[in-house]
């Protein structure tokens, strides 16, 4: 299995966003329709999308075993989901609830800052943010899944 490349996770060109990562207002309101069609699933990141869930790292494709076809309390998952200029590792939409996995990559100090900046990106618009490091969820799968459960709106 490819690991895949976290380089295509982010692109830094929106056309659809302004400088904050919201939508265009008109007259100083955004219809709320128009933000979920403008922040997730942006047309120009699909390719970006199908190559990372043809290329998952065995930390996601061991995590999606457990969250595909709604097996995690019924909920629905979809894998490598575009918000913004963002492409998140699981997203589930109904709880508005992203999950990443973090790999070696993510521990130093300029991967730490952008991964802070995306969350805070990601949470802006409403989305609860998860991470769990790799080591987690072969170790301790089980907590892994109480804890999404536990995000979980009742």
């Amino acid at each position: 299995m490819k690991k895949k490349n976290k380089v295509v996770k982010d692109v830094h060109t929106a056309p659809l966003l302004d400088k904050e990562g919201c939508p265009p207002k008109v007259d100083g309101v955004v219809d709320s329709r128009h933000l979920n069609k403008t922040i997730h699933s942006l047309p120009y990141l699909k390719s970006f999308r199908s190559e990372l869930r043809n290329n998952l790292t065995p930390a996601e494709a061991y995590l999606w075993k457990q969250l595909q076809r709604s097996q995690l309390e019924g909920r629905k998952f979809s894998r490598q989901h575009s918000i913004g200029n963002y492409i998140v590792d699981f997203y589930c939409a109904s709880e508005k609830l992203a999950i990443e996995l973090d790999g070696e990559g993510h521990f130093t100090i300029s991967a730490e800052a952008h991964d802070t900046e995306r969350t805070l990106f990601i949470e802006h618009h409403g989305i609860v943010v998860l991470r769990f490091e790799n080591k987690q969820v072969f170790d301790n799968l089980e907590s892994v899944l109480n804890e999404i459960k536990s995000a979980f709106k009742r």
